[in-house]
């Protein structure tokens, strides 16, 4: 059916062709229209009407492969050869197809490929209406390039191309010669010269930045309010040579000059003396780091160059005589005097020192596990005769073990009170024989065995502010001798006076710690003291206590909210020990008669690890504050006395425990330090102090 229709609508063509070139009336015609052609394609193969478009128009055309589809086109008006010709373009653009003619040959691609192939030049040679793939350069006076592009891309179909290039201010578009016209006309009518300048204003009193502060306070609070839109107005301070410059429309111009010129009006008290309040620095350190700088500030230009006088020399030993800075404590608070310029640079300087540091939440784990265990096993005997109430040793094999040897066994039976203290760890078998004569022998077995395990952790933890040593300490006070002597005769009357002098140390966990933030990398750098001790339970000489004591001395760089080990020790240890006869001892079985064996083993495990936490506001701190506040809550609430308790010893008495967080209330707003103003001030006083 469609090859029917197509070669009926072929043969219609082609026979009209015809009849226009053999009618003499079309004839007369073609002297001023040429000939006419009317076609009737229905769903017919692309291909077949590329080859009546060739033969009507006489062109060369070549398809690509890619190139498939059934088409439609009709029409009831006879048509010129070039009017067929835009009908076959529009024909190709509705089925993503697109023809490219170059050195006289017309090749026919996907949309998606035609870009990339060479293309035709809008305003020589393709009309503007035409459905042709054409390129064109266009160049952009008053306005910037590319913010044009995102306006005018949806303008375009997906395959087309659109690209600004900044150094020349100049658009590229790849697209239909129709669609490329229609851009251009819409580019004309955006690239106008509008009325937006840059007035420079020299101020004469006020300090350029402190009124560019005000004013783009006062403009982003009013665009705030209105919602924004229009074009945006900058405000800049040069302070060097102390002028406003704003840009922007005629009219916001005018109304930040107005604004610009009452604020620069001097003061009734001339100006020279100001009065800062600190928000976040110590007041009497800034005051001495200024005098600081105005010192060498006139050390340096007041040196007189080598040609001959220093007329700046007068200008800076003037400065500094009419300059000066002093701090309140109780205010916190700088009142300082100086010229204009100096002044600018002073609060300039008092600015960018008096902001609110971050603060660390440094997180420190103490991991201490150690493994003990100690075993012994032995044999003593003992042989001896008491005849004549004399007593004779025959034999004897004694070695303690477990701190308990036979013959502290054999006195025990004969005096009780002399039972070692050692003889009720363990186990111990014993036999026999003691009388007033004859022979007596004794022999024990004993075994012992002991293990033990330690497991400390300790979870220190402190807050401090940016490049702030923070110290954290809990410990305890113990007491250590470190010598005694004894005073006798002269004025003691012969009496012995002991002296024993002690010395305290602290036995605890003490962590010293410093910060150092790296606001952009998210990184902080820690000076880190650590020390935990505790007391062993065993004694030394003189009977003086023994301490565990570990301490990490380290710089080290973490991530915010990382953990990192700061050291550690791994230990293993094993002791084996045997006490035997000579040649005895080594004979099998009958040799652990004489013989005795201990083993021990020590584990040790200690790990110290760190985590920072950078406490960028006042919402971060209060998270982390609430967090150890309920933990700490929660763990009272465990820990309850009476918890499970049938009958309290004490009823009617709760636990002391920590109250309940109070709802969060809103922050208040923190205002730059310039603008704030003592209640008690006066209207009248408030000339030399800067207005909010």
């Amino acid at each position: 059916m469609n090859r029917h229709s197509f070669r009926a609508g072929l043969l219609a063509v082609f026979l009209v062709m015809a009849g226009s070139l053999t009618s003499s009336e079309v004839g007369a015609q073609n002297q001023n229209d040429g000939q006419r052609i009317t076609p009737h394609f229905k769903d017919a193969e692309i291909g077949q009407v590329i080859e009546a478009v060739a033969a009507a128009t006489g062109k060369t055309i070549i398809p690509d492969i890619r190139v498939r589809a059934q088409v439609t086109m009709l029409s009831n008006t006879p048509m010129t050869p070039s009017q067929f010709y835009e009908a076959f373009l529009a024909l190709l653009q509705v089925h993503s197809f697109v023809a490219v003619e170059s050195g006289g040959i017309i090749r026919i691609v996907p949309d998606a490929n035609a870009r990339q192939l060479v293309n035709q030049d809008l305003p020589t040679r393709i009309n503007g209406g035409s459905e042709e793939l054409v390129t064109q350069v266009i160049a952009v006076k008053n306005i910037n390039a590319s913010q044009l592009v995102p306006v005018l891309r949806p303008l375009q179909p997906q395959s087309a191309h659109l690209a600004a290039f900044p150094s020349s201010n100049i658009l590229v578009i790849s697209d239909r010669a129709s669609n490329v016209n229609r851009i251009m006309r819409i580019i004309e009518r955006i690239d106008q010269v509008g009325d937006s300048d840059v007035d420079i204003v020299r101020l004469e009193h006020a300090s350029s930045s402190e009124v560019v502060r005000v004013v783009n306070t006062f403009f982003q609070q009013a665009q705030g309010g209105e919602g924004g839109g229009g074009q945006a107005t900058r405000v800049i301070a040069d302070d060097r040579s102390n002028s406003v410059l704003i840009g922007g429309d005629r009219s916001q111009r005018l109304r930040i000059k107005t604004l610009v010129a009452h604020l620069d009006t001097p003061l009734d008290n001339g100006g020279d003396t100001q009065v800062r309040y600190l928000q976040f620095a110590d007041a009497e350190k800034i005051a001495t780091k200024l005098k600081e700088q105005i010192s060498a500030t006139v050390a340096i230009t007041g040196a007189a160059p080598a040609g001959g006088g220093a007329p700046g020399g007068g200008v800076a030993a003037s400065a500094d005589r009419s300059t000066t800075i002093w701090a309140d404590p109780e205010t916190n608070a700088l009142i300082i005097t100086a010229p204009a310029k100096v002044m600018r640079s002073l609060l300039a300087i008092v600015d960018r020192l008096d902001i609110r540091r971050m603060q660390v939440l440094v997180e420190a784990i103490i991991v201490d596990v150690t493994v003990n265990k100690n075993s012994e096993l032995g044999v003593n005997w003992a042989v001896w005769s008491e005849d004549d109430d004399e007593r004779i040793p025959l034999g004897l094999f004694n070695q303690q073990v477990g701190g308990v040897s036979v013959l502290d066994l054999a006195g025990a039976i004969d005096n009780p009170a002399n039972t070692p203290s050692g003889i009720q760890n363990g186990s111990t078998f014993g036999i026999g024989r003691i009388a007033s004569s004859g022979v007596n022998f004794a022999a024990m077995l004993r075994a012992i065995q002991g293990d033990s395990t330690t497991n400390v952790i300790a979870t220190p933890s402190a807050v401090t502010m940016d490049n702030q040593e923070a110290e954290l300490k809990v410990a305890q006070e113990v007491p250590f001798v470190t010598g005694s002597y004894t005073n006798t005769g002269g004025n003691n009357n012969g009496n012995v006076n002991p002296f024993t002098t002690v010395q305290r140390e602290e036995v605890g966990t003490i962590l010293k710690i410093t910060p150092k933030i790296n606001a952009q990398g998210g990184l902080v750098q820690l000076k880190i003291e650590l020390e935990s001790s505790e007391l062993t339970g065993d004694s030394g000489d003189a009977n003086s206590l023994i301490t565990n004591k570990r301490t990490v001395n380290t710089n080290v760089l973490i991530e915010d909210g990382g953990i990192v080990v700061l050291g550690g020790l791994i230990r293993d240890g094993a002791t084996r020990g045997e006490q035997r006869v000579p040649y005895l001892g080594r004979i099998p079985v009958i040799g652990e008669l004489f013989k005795t064996r201990s083993r021990r083993r020590d584990k040790t495990n200690l790990m110290v690890f760190i985590r920072p936490k950078i406490l960028h506001d006042g919402a971060t701190t209060a998270f982390a504050t609430d967090a150890k506040y309920n933990f700490m809550r929660q763990l009272q609430k465990e820990s309850s006395s009476q918890k499970g308790e049938v009958l309290p010893l004490i009823p009617f008495n709760k636990d002391p425990m920590l109250p309940e967080l109070p709802p969060p209330t809103s922050a208040p707003s923190v205002l730059p330090p310039e603008s704030i103003v003592p209640p008690e001030s006066k209207p009248d006083e408030q000339s030399s102090k800067p207005q909010p």
